[in-house]
């Protein structure tokens, strides 16, 4: 409620409000009532509790995924989107080289750490960015509908290349298993969209007088979606691709898909998700970054981030013939990180990839890059109001 007064998202309020409650802050203040809280013995739990509520959150976000956004658009989305893909990819994995020596757990090999580093440079947040264009009436817009359709494919691109990175992690580097478990992936998406949608299909067309939102409906739902997160988690490939696939794959309406999607966040976002951001505050460890040299280093990774998302969207939309005041808003609107950010770094966590102190600096870096969003739109859209009564 505060965030939102402050015309900020939700999502910076819960992130906000998760690293509170981590060792960061309430640790410090009470470490007795933060032991009580949270004893050791209750992670597990609360780890499976907010994977739960992850897996549900990526299904809507599958859900509200919809084909129109990456089809039938203009040339320009096409090359920004690639565009602002390509560059932070590219920057993380310069970034990587730098840090590996001195900041990546022993055992990972170099290749999956530059991977994931150039995912989470890459990330935007297609839910949060979808409700900042909805609170300031620029859903409709080109700007807003050229954002949307630049993020549809950034979500698909960066799910499918954390898959690939959570394939050589599993399979430690070895690329026989490596191919083994991408075909195996390339199948079950091919299965979703080819065979499971045809055979389910009719179970999902409304009849005259039939309740849409009837309980077998919403049962095979939520079926198909546990079932997709199952089959990817035993490929190899982690749980929240199926569950995002199973989304974007329903053979649904868009009025049961919407419908379906907010049911299942009355549920999900007011009882799971919360875990989810406490459960990575628990992580976030702020004191890890207690001298200049990492104070220098998180800065760093976020001018890099903001110059590798921002800067190359507003760049490409400027060479694709949009106004330097429409690219920035591209830009700014492109680096948003939010909860899509936390996701991957907790993946990236669990598999060990990344270390307590990079996974700190990255979770401050999607706070600073998605609050930085709704004040650059707001600045750039007074600037443009200004410049045309002028």
């Amino acid at each position: 409620m505060l965030v939102r007064r402050l015309g900020q998202p939700a999502v910076i309020g819960e992130m906000a409000a998760g690293i509170a409650l981590g060792p960061s802050l309430f640790g410090k203040i009470s470490p007795g009532a933060f032991a009580w809280l949270f004893p050791a013995s209750s992670f597990p739990l609360l780890n499976v509790l907010s994977q739960l509520g992850v897996i549900i959150f990526l299904f809507g976000v599958g859900l509200d995924f919809h084909w129109s956004h990456v089809r039938g658009r203009a040339r320009v989305a096409v090359v920004v989107s690639n565009v602002s893909i390509l560059v932070p990819f590219l920057l993380g994995g310069m970034v990587a080289f730098a840090l590996y020596p001195t900041h990546v757990p022993p055992g990972i090999p170099f290749q999956a750490f530059a991977l994931f580093m150039g995912i989470a440079m890459s990330i935007t947040a297609f839910p949060v960015l979808a409700r900042i264009l909805t609170e300031r009436n620029l859903l409709t817009t080109p700007v807003g509908a050229l954002a949307l359709t630049c993020a549809a494919v950034d979500d698909v691109t960066a799910w499918t290349l954390l898959a690939f990175v959570v394939a050589v992690v599993t399979s430690g580097g070895s690329l026989g298993t490596v191919a083994v478990t991408l075909a195996l992936t390339a199948a079950f998406v091919l299965i979703m969209i080819f065979l499971m949608r045809p055979a389910i299909g009719p179970w999902f067309r409304s009849r005259d007088g039939e309740e849409l939102f009837s309980s077998e409906r919403v049962t095979l739902a939520i079926a198909i979606l546990f079932a997709g997160a199952l089959a990817t988690e035993s490929i190899g490939v982690h749980s929240l691709f199926g569950a995002f696939v199973a989304g974007a794959t329903l053979p649904a309406s868009d009025e049961f898909r919407s419908g379906l999607r907010m049911r299942l966040e009355s549920f999900g976002s007011v009882l799971l998700l919360p875990l989810f951001f406490a459960f990575t505050g628990l992580r976030t460890q702020v004191g890890l970054i207690d001298d200049w040299s990492s104070v220098l280093l998180c800065i760093g990774i976020i001018a890099i981030a903001t110059a590798g998302k921002l800067g190359a969207s507003a760049l490409a939309g400027r060479a694709m013939g949009l106004d330097g005041n429409t690219a920035f808003i591209l830009g700014a609107l492109m680096n948003t990180r939010g909860l899509m950010e936390l996701i991957a770094l907790n993946v990236g966590y669990d598999l060990g990839v990344i270390s307590p102190e990079i996974f700190t600096m990255f979770v401050v870096m999607a706070l600073v890059t998605t609050c930085m969003t709704g004040p650059l739109v707001d600045a750039a859209m007074k600037h443009k109001r200004l410049t045309t009564n002028n």
